[in-house]
């Protein structure tokens, strides 16, 4: 076996006596790391993050792993991504992370890596960068934190705290109860354990095979998410030995594999938008057509918050991921390799589910229909989304007149104010939230119902933006409108009281005006002047893409692996 670390750790010239030197320097002696495959484990651990806060202790554990197969462990840090504390928005750094992973694996001895993930953006970022690098790799989940509880009633991460935020603006929650709320939603490490972003991400890339089956759910305070851990550090060690690769695993079919599994869970939008990044950094396209084709024939089978009942406690204790690849088998790429050596259907050959309330059977889904469509339209050239089953069935088909905000900061003026011309029937439409406008397309998707119609008991109402919103989050919102405002996209020209069509069923969004009048508009719409003129900012607006395809950066998409450079010489 030919090992990559080789390169730095074999060579008999001053090159390879100052790599040895360096970790020899650690305590560590050459029998620890010479001739072992080199094991990297990138640890998104953070202290600003509190979804990732107990991935040392999880380190710890692979670790052991790899030791006991026969590795050499070395653990790195890199950036991590916090939703709740960053602005304006973790995913303005998603590709910054993706290319940190990269870069620090191709530019170390590291013959496979074990990557440590769980808050929204940190699964993603490592699968975008080991997926361009190319070097055997396994995915370890930090898994969700335990259920909230207030007062005996289970609370959802973000789920729960919009609806109560909601009922708080219309007066109906006290100041002692939000403050308790507070204390109570949030009880360990781990991320949301809703079918937020976070468990999304991470249940697909069990799917897409780069995880130990069964990896994605176990609870981040449970003693098996540690065994878990300890078990996927023994296997990279095999992985590498057998040279399987992401682009071995993340294949055209099990990216459709994961695309179903994503419908089956009933999970975030942002989910598409990742899964089409991933895919471009190994040259597959995933076209939202593709989202849309294969959610009209998956069922909705996963009865988790928001779009169900229960919360991922329930949904590991009734079989998680391997039940629902199970359940769904019949419409799956079974025989699919992935990082455990064997296929899909090998592994959930013996998996039951032990609770069909919380994981449907496929004759009694959660809702009927697509969880997930795909729409079009001349308000959306290029797509937009839309969660079905977070959307109330009545405003699924709906013509209303636009109250339209121009930025986020003009939505938080005005949505409050009770003299703002709004009624339950209009459609709220935000501009310039996308990965311009933003910049980096936060999480504003969701606009508030104005306050006034709140008081009447108005609860849901058609909402239209360029941008995302939380995998937590619910209500019928059109979502990832591209090309967007801030480019030219035609959302930039919607003025107050336009007639808007949605119609779910037809798959389309529109501006009810003639063909000659939106041309008109056309001619005069221009994207907006840059707002940032140095650093990553200015990186990030001279070089992303659109939402549709992913909202990565022009020159990573494609073409991975290991880029050829020149022999060492001389000093390092």
């Amino acid at each position: 076996m030919a090992l990559r670390s080789s390169r730095w750790f074999d060579r008999n010239d001053e090159v390879g006596f100052n790599h040895r030197a360096a970790l020899r320097s650690e305590g560590f002696t050459p029998h620890s790391f010479q001739g072992r495959p080199v094991v990297g484990i990138c640890n998104s651990w953070s202290e600003l993050n509190n979804c990732n806060l107990h991935l040392r202790a999880v380190a710890d554990a692979v670790k052991r792993g790899v030791w006991a197969a026969g590795g050499f462990p070395l653990e790195f840090m890199t950036i991590s991504l916090a939703e709740e504390l960053m602005m304006p928005t973790a995913m303005l750094y998603r590709n910054l992370m993706a290319i940190d992973v990269e870069e620090m694996v191709r530019a170390h001895p590291l013959d496979g890596v074990v990557l440590l993930c769980g808050c929204d953006k940190t699964t993603p970022a490592q699968l975008m960068g080991i997926a361009s690098m190319d070097v055997p790799a396994i995915v370890v989940p930090g898994g969700p934190m335990l259920n909230g509880r207030w007062r005996n009633q289970p609370l959802g991460s973000g789920t729960d705290i919009w609806k109560t935020w909601d009922e708080r603006r219309a007066g109906q929650v006290s100041d002692e109860k939000w403050e308790e709320l507070e204390g109570s939603i949030s009880r360990s490490a781990g991320h949301c354990m809703t079918m937020g972003t976070a468990s999304t991400m991470t249940s697909l890339a069990e799917a897409l095979g780069m995880t130990l089956s069964g990896a994605a759910s176990i609870p981040a305070v449970d003693s098996r998410r540690y065994a878990n851990a300890e078990a996927s550090g023994r296997r990279i060690v095999e992985l590498i030995k057998e040279n399987i690769r992401p682009s071995h695993v993340m294949t055209p079919a099990a990216f459709e594999n994961a695309i179903r599994v994503l419908a089956a869970l009933g999970g975030s939008t942002n989910a598409v938008i990742h899964l089409i990044a991933i895919a471009g950094r190994l040259g597959i396209p995933l076209p939202l057509s593709k989202f849309d084709e294969l959610a009209r024939t998956t069922p909705m089978i996963a009865n988790i918050q928001p779009s169900g009942q229960f919360l991922m406690e329930e949904f590991y204790y009734a079989g998680g991921v391997p039940a629902v690849i199970k359940e769904l088998l019949p419409l799956l790429y079974g025989n699919e390799l992935t990082v455990t050596g064997k296929t899909h259907a090998q592994n959930v050959q013996d998996v039951e589910c032990f609770n069909t309330d919380v994981i449907r059977p496929r004759s009694r889904p959660v809702c009927e229909g697509s969880h997930l469509a795909a729409l079009q339209g001349n308000l959306a050239p290029n797509g937009a989304v839309i969660k079905i089953s977070a959307a109330s069935p009545h405003l699924q088909q709906h013509t209303g007149r636009a109250v339209v905000f121009e930025h986020y900061e003009e939505m938080l003026q005005q949505i409050d104010r009770t003299d703002l011309d709004v009624d339950e029937n209009c459609v709220l439409v935000l501009k310039n939230g996308g990965p311009v406008g933003g910049p980096g397309m936060p999480e504003w998707g969701q606009i508030p119902i104005p306050s006034k119609l709140l008081k009447r008991g108005v609860r849901d109402m058609v909402r239209l933006s360029d941008s995302r919103m939380s995998g937590t989050s619910f209500g019928t919102v059109v979502l990832h409108i591209s090309p967007e405002a801030a480019v030219g996209g035609p959302l930039g020209v919607v003025k107050n009281g336009d007639p808007i069509q949605l119609d779910v069923g037809k798959r389309r969004l529109d501006l009810l005006v003639s063909e000659e009048e939106l041309h008109q508009r056309m001619q005069t719409n221009r994207p907006q002047p840059k707002k940032y003129r140095r650093g990553y900012y200015s990186m990030f607006l001279e070089r992303i893409l659109q939402a549709d395809r992913g909202c990565d950066f022009d020159f990573l998409v494609g073409e991975p692996g290991e880029v050829p450079y020149e022999p060492l010489v001389g000093r390092s």
